[in-house]
């Protein structure tokens, strides 16, 4: 038998499983928030994402694909995708993603073209090229317009402006100078505009330049103002000195126009959009156009104008009252002579009273009385150190009465030769007397006289009276140094000492008539050769007078020198 229970009394025993809620880990925060930013920059890039259009180009210079950006007033609004060739190969076609931002504006009014590094036009746009790459500028016109999505872009930015406030002028001229597209408008030194762009329909019609003048000061612009060319420096000579003008640094480098309002003309209405104006070459042209009265007149010379062109002042006591408008070489079928056609303009309102009396405005009648008074034209010199010429009225009283005659309506003044005409006569007679005087021969005169001059000073007598004079000059220092030691035997040797003066002050005596012919009377070295003379002879008389008292009283030697009643002390 079995020592077992029986199984029905085995106790058995189970594990009691315990339910507890659950905790969501932390863990699951990382999937999740990583999903939420997915789905948001989703939705961003989708909300962002604007349209896709296509922009027709000739070259695909400076578009990068990735890259380059299309950008309005320096905000992206799309990048280059890519770029493709024309089906017939005349240009590219550049793919651009537009951002939701360019939706308002991508219609049949919007223009784009190519902002490329500019060296000739120095703005910040243009600078900012250099670094960052090109970009493609868009401006999206006027509102109203047609949504379109293929556009054909411009080689050069539009020539006007409707993106600012302003308004566009035309200026007209023959030359366009250092003007370019975004040139500087200045007024009164600030600048106010740029230059749009320019065009010439024609080579027998002037150019068209047409400029953009922000608000407020397009309202400046009046009917009469006057427009000129600001480019580089204008360096001017006055009665003050040198005078430099310049504009703003923008316009030295790259061009600039200016402009300003005749104080007569500032209380007129302001000039309407698109008005056209002469462009003058420089500002003292623009002055000269407000004056309204231009009467003409003719001139002819028969000496040199040169330096004499259009624009030269026309003066009168120092006053400019006009200009020279033409200088042209004709001939004359009377005399067979060439001559010089110098026309020019007056302007009465710069002399006000001068072309005019009380009694008559008319001016050609004035005119006339002033050529009756000695009225002439002479050609004269504006600058010397520049060689400018000018023409100038003056009365010359004396003159001859005149019939004055007209030429195709337009008077013909008397001319006479200016004072520079009388200063090179007078040159050339200078030179002419000049030209005179033998040089060539004066020059031989003195390279002979220099020649005896040195043979008679190096020559042998020169040097026998020298050396007769040194020996002289040692006795006479021997005897003044042994007088200290023996006075009685010194003044025994001066009879031979004052035979040995003499001997060398005949020969000085004879060579100064050699020095007289040599150097001439008067000269330096004959005075002070004389001098030196002088003193060795008053030398040696003293001490020929000394010796020969020695030779009468030799008792002086030693009772020294006694005086007879016939002697005064």
């Amino acid at each position: 038998m079995s020592d077992e229970p029986p199984l029905s009394r085995v106790e058995t025993t189970f594990p009691i499983a315990h339910i507890r809620p659950h905790h969501f880990s932390a863990i699951w925060l990382i999937p999740i928030l990583a999903a939420l930013i997915a789905i948001y920059l989703g939705w961003h890039s989708y909300s962002e994402h604007g349209p896709h259009i296509t922009i027709s180009f000739k070259t695909a210079q400076d578009i990068i694909p990735g890259q380059t950006q299309l950008r309005y007033k320096a905000v992206t609004l799309g990048t280059v995708e890519a770029v493709h060739l024309n089906p017939d190969l005349s240009g590219v076609i550049v793919d651009v993603q537009m951002t939701s931002q360019a939706k308002s504006f991508l219609t049949d009014r919007a223009r784009f073209w190519v902002v490329r590094p500019q060296l000739s036009v120095f703005n910040a746009s243009d600078i900012e090229t250099l670094v960052t790459g090109s970009y493609i500028q868009v401006e999206p016109g006027v509102q109203g317009g047609h949504p379109k999505g293929h556009f054909v872009g411009l080689e050069t930015p539009p020539t006007d402006r409707t993106d600012e406030q302003g308004s566009e002028f035309v200026l007209s001229t023959t030359t366009l100078g250092s003007l370019n597209i975004g040139s500087p408008v200045n007024f009164r030194g600030i600048e106010v505009g740029e230059v749009l762009g320019y065009d010439m329909l024609s080579d027998k019609e002037p150019l068209s330049i047409k400029i953009f003048i922000r608000k407020p000061y397009d309202r400046y612009v009046r009917e009469h103002s006057e427009f000129w060319n600001a480019s580089g420096l204008s360096l001017s000579f006055g009665p003050s000195g040198v005078h430099l003008t310049t504009h703003s640094l923008r316009s030295v480098l790259v061009g600039g126009v200016s402009f300003d309002t005749p104080l007569l003309a500032q209380n007129e209405n302001p000039a309407a959009n698109g008005a056209t104006f002469p462009l003058y070459e420089s500002e003292a042209q623009a002055k000269v156009s407000q004056y309204r009265i231009h009467i003409p007149y003719i001139a002819y010379f028969q000496s040199s104008v040169k330096e004499l062109g259009v624009g030269s002042p026309v003066m009168i006591y120092g006053i400019q009252v006009g200009d020279v408008t033409e200088v042209k070489l004709v001939f004359d079928d009377k005399t067979n002579q060439a001559k010089v056609r110098v026309a020019f303009e007056i302007q009465p309102d710069r002399a006000l009273g001068v072309f005019q009396s009380g009694t008559s405005t008319d001016p050609s009648q004035m005119m006339r009385r002033l050529i009756d008074s000695g009225l002439r034209v002479k050609l004269e010199s504006n600058n010397l150190l520049l060689g400018e010429k000018m023409l100038t009225l003056e009365f010359a009283p004396n003159e001859p009465s005149i019939d004055v005659v007209q030429e195709d309506g337009v008077m013909i003044l008397p001319t006479q030769s200016g004072s520079t005409d009388n200063l090179l006569e007078a040159l050339s007679d200078v030179v002419n007397k000049l030209n005179t005087i033998p040089f060539e021969h004066i020059g031989n005169n003195l390279n002979t006289l220099l020649l005896h001059m040195d043979q008679t000073i190096n020559g042998h007598d020169m040097r026998q009276a020298l050396h007769s004079l040194s020996i002289a000059m040692a006795n006479a220092a021997d005897l003044s140094h042994k007088a200290d030691l023996n006075l009685t035997p010194a003044l025994q040797k001066l009879p031979d000492i004052s035979a040995q003066i003499q001997s060398a002050v005949t020969h000085a005596n004879g060579l100064m008539t050699g020095l007289d012919n040599g150097y001439g009377q008067g000269s330096d070295f004959e005075k002070n050769t004389k001098r030196v003379l002088d003193e060795v002879n008053d030398a040696a008389r003293s001490i020929r007078l000394l010796a020969d008292y020695i030779e009468r009283h030799p008792e002086a030697l030693l009772k020294g020198k006694t005086y007879s009643t016939k002697e005064k002390p």
